[in-house]
């Protein structure tokens, strides 16, 4: 400035880009779709010591369940299972320095500056895991569909051939028959069979979906028309979900006998209560076309799931992830 001392005003910090939880989204579809996201670039600083203006943070909405990672090195970088948390995924650049700020007393006219630094730049990978109380699982064709539809609003497509559920499907359940009473989600996984986590069927790609879930309702198809040993049958679904996770193969495990209706013979139904017994599990008969044994099973749901810590957490302050090293910048 002539006449006068140093006015370079120091440079605006560029954008972060914020995944935030919420209950309003429901799917990941829209980033399949738009890949590239940029934060708002920081404004230059200018004379008469007018500093730049910061850029605006992104703020990306995805639904509560979300698991981002970074693509490169497969690190978690947040998992935002509750509606309303966030994380700051990607650092925006720091705003360099006028010269302004290199003045003193005896150095009155600095020329210097101090060069702004790069933002981060990530590629990272969402992975969606539904949040459910309860998860169905089973062979293809066990009920478990017919089941998800009986005891709540939701009504996915019920056929008598395998693999009918080609995605997940979540219910809301009323243990007490009433509006206002106590609730809790139950989601209907599609079939498992032998060979599942080799990629065998549909494969594995849907358990991950049941992580999060508090208990494990297994359905086992007793009916005339099943030409496997129910017991097997357990042992099979058991052994895929051991394979995929030790985690989740340790979590609580009802059994639930399926199509009473069409069981013209007991001894398939009593062969697996007494294989339960022997193994301290639960195990409840029903028919979901019917309706026997419905309601008791619904009512030992939601008794099991009181008993067990709630999955499900509080929104937390905003955690920033672990920065990379940014590069510097050419460009003042």
């Amino acid at each position: 400035m002539p006449r006068g001392g140093p006015s370079g005003g120091d440079g605006g910090d560029g954008g972060d880009i914020i995944f935030e939880a919420t209950s309003q989204e429901n799917t990941l579809l829209r980033f399949r779709f738009d890949r590239e996201f940029r934060g708002e670039r920081g404004r230059h600083g200018e004379g008469s010591n007018k500093h730049g203006r910061s850029g605006e943070d992104l703020v990306l909405l995805v639904p509560a369940g979300t698991v981002i990672y970074d693509e490169e090195t497969g690190e978690i970088l947040a998992d935002l299972a509750g509606s309303g948390e966030r994380v700051v995924a990607v650092r925006g650049g720091r705003g360099g320095r006028g010269n302004a700020r290199f003045a003193k007393p005896w150095h009155r006219a600095p020329k210097e500056f101090e060069t702004g630094k790069l933002g981060e730049e990530r590629r990272l990978r969402l992975e969606l895991k539904l949040l459910a109380d309860v998860g169905l699982v089973g062979f293809p064709n066990a009920g478990k569909s017919t089941l998800i539809s009986r005891i709540s609003a939701a009504r996915p497509k019920i056929a008598d051939y395998p693999f009918t559920t080609l995605a997940p499907n979540l219910g809301v359940v009323s243990a007490d028959g009433t509006p206002f009473g106590r609730t809790f989600v139950v989601a209907d996984l599609p079939g498992l069979i032998e060979g599942a986590h080799k990629g065998a069927g549909l494969g594995i790609q849907f358990l991950r979906h049941i992580e999060r879930t508090r208990l494990v309702a297994h359905l086992v198809d007793v009916s005339e028309a099943n030409p496997r040993d129910p017991v097997r049958d357990y042992e099979i679904i058991a052994g895929e979900l051991k394979a995929f996770s030790e985690e989740l193969a340790a979590k609580p495990v009802i059994v639930v006998a399926t199509k009473l209706d069409a069981a013209t013979s007991p001894e398939k139904c009593d062969e697996l209560r007494a294989f339960a017994a022997a193994r301290g599990l639960e195990i409840y008969a029903i028919s979901a076309v019917s309706g026997e044994g419905v309601p008791e099973l619904v009512r030992a749901m939601a008794q099991i799931l009181d008993r067990l810590p709630k999955a499900r957490r509080e929104a937390e302050p905003e955690r920033a992830a672990e920065p990379t090293s940014p590069e510097p910048s050419s460009t003042p």
